[in-house]
Formats: C-alpha cells, sequence, structure tokens
C-alpha cells in the first residue's frame, strides 16, 4: 500500500522565496500536499516559483486557507514544529518519533499534517493547541534557530526514510572485480618485487608481512582492468630501480677508470 504523505502546513509564511524552497524541500523527498494559511503577501507569489528550482508541482497543487483550524480540518493527526518551551501538555517527540507516528496512522489510511508556523515568530500557543503533540529538532541550544525549508526538509527526509531506508541504486553499474587467479598474480607479482627490492626484514617477519598486504589488497575488491594496470605499475617502478641500479654501476666503473 502506498502511504499518505504528510501535508505541510505553512502558518502566516512571510516571503514567497522561503515557501519555494519549502516545495523544493518537499519535492526532494516525495511530499506534494502543501497547504498556506494566510501568506503575508498573498498568494501567488512568482518568486516563489522561480526558488523552487523547477520544483513546481507542489506549488501548483497549493491550497490557501485563512486560519490553521481550516487548514487541518480533515486530518486526524497534526503535529507542531516549534523550537520554544510552551505551557502546553502535549507529547514532545524527535523527528524521527514523529515521522514514525505519521507512518503508523498513514498505514491505516488516515491523512497527518506537519505544521511549521511563521519565520519570524513561529508558531503561537494557540494553534499549536489545535495539534496532537509537539516536533523539536535537537539543534545546539546556543542557536535554535532554522531557516523554514531546513525544518521541513529535515521531516522530509525521515518521512522517506521510514519508507526506504536503504542506500540508492549505483549511478552507473561498474565492473566486477577481479577473479582470485587475477589478484594472485597481482600479489606474487608484488611480493617478487618487494623481495628484490629488500623489503621483507626481518626475513622471519616475511609470512605476515605478506599477509597483511594481501589483506589490504583484497579489501580494495579491484577490477580486472585495475588489476593490470596496478601490475603495470609495478613493472614500471622495478624496471626504474633497474635503471638506477645501472646508472650507479656506470658511475663507479667511471671512477674506477679515471683512478686508474
Amino acid at each position: 500500500m502506498t502511504l499518505l504523505a504528510p501535508a505541510i502546513i505553512l502558518d502566516r509564511p512571510q516571503m514567497a522565496e522561503n515557501i519555494g524552497a519549502v516545495a523544493r524541500a518537499m519535492a526532494n523527498f516525495g511530499l506534494t500536499d502543501l497547504r498556506l494559511v494566510a501568506p503575508r503577501d498573498g498568494w501567488p507569489q512568482e518568486r516563489a516559483w522561480a526558488s523552487a528550482s523547477g520544483a513546481e508541482w507542489p506549488l501548483n497543487a497549493a491550497r490557501v486557507y485563512e486560519t490553521v483550524a481550516e487548514a487541518i480540518a480533515d486530518l486526524t493527526l497534526v503535529l507542531a514544529t516549534t523550537a520554544r518551551p510552551r505551557e502546553l501538555q502535549l507529547p514532545v517527540l524527535t523527528p524521527r518519533e514523529a515521522v514514525e507516528q505519521a507512518h503508523a496512522e498513514a498505514a491505516q489510511g488516515l491523512h497527518t499534517g506537519l505544521l511549521f508556523g511563521p519565520e519570524r515568530a513561529g508558531l503561537e500557543t494557540a494553534d499549536i493547541a489545535l495539534c496532537q503533540a509537539v516536533v523539536t529538532l535537537p539543534v545546539d541550544p546556543r542557536f535554535r534557530s532554522l531557516n523554514l525549508a531546513q525544518a521541513v526538509i529535515i521531516l522530509a527526509y525521515e518521512w522517506r526514510m521510514g519508507l526506504d531506508a536503504g542506500a540508492p541504486a549505483a549511478f552507473r553499474p561498474g565492473p566486477e572485480p577481479a577473479d582470485a587467479a587475477s589478484l594472485m598474480g597481482l600479489y606474487g607479482h608484488l611480493e617478487v618485487e618487494l623481495e628484490a627490492a629488500g623489503f621483507f626484514h626481518p626475513p622471519e617477519k616475511k609470512p605476515s608481512m605478506v599477509q597483511n598486504l594481501r589483506s589490504a589488497l583484497g579489501r580494495g575488491r579491484f577490477s580486472e582492468q585495475e588489476v593490470r594496470t596496478l601490475r603495470g605499475v609495478i613493472t614500471a617502478l622495478s624496471r626504474g630501480r633497474g635503471r638506477v641500479l645501472e646508472k650507479i654501476a656506470r658511475s663507479k666503473a667511471e671512477a674506477e677508470r679515471k683512478s686508474n
């Protein structure tokens, strides 16, 4: 069953740009029901569409009401978002707890809502009294103020996580990991060159050093192409070491010739 997402109710929003940013946040996480209570500058406002960055469907379907009571009339559970302590004896929920209640309500085919107050002062007590619980975000007490769209997007994100907590699919399919034979070839190639370079010292520690190297490389889950690239790197380094040794040998021979 497809759950009915909560309505987002903005009480007396003051700036059209904030309404547009809220619509964008809603669209990101699959919410579409936007309700505006007495927007300060009326409705519609062109600036809202501009700040929505293409997320127009919540704005196009937005409904305008004169009071909070009218905006929530068809909802069975309304949660008020506020960071201010109030005298009302209502349950106080985190965003995750609030959305869990919204999910439970929606699972019964019921419609819920999240109520947000004006940007300047937040919700009034009279409007909070119409709700069944308060949602407070765990922000730093030194600075509790959140942008309206920020508050909305946190609740919208939690709603979406409750629908699908898994990570999104890969943006594009990657190459398959190399098989064990290819990895063993890489390990052997590297270990031969490290032996020649005197890396395994003291000799009695070589088995544990080899084991650690193989474990570290194995966690990389290299593709066949990556294995070939790494083996090319090892070959280049070993040839470079050989040229250095040849240069040293020539220099010694030249010095001996001159001394004789």
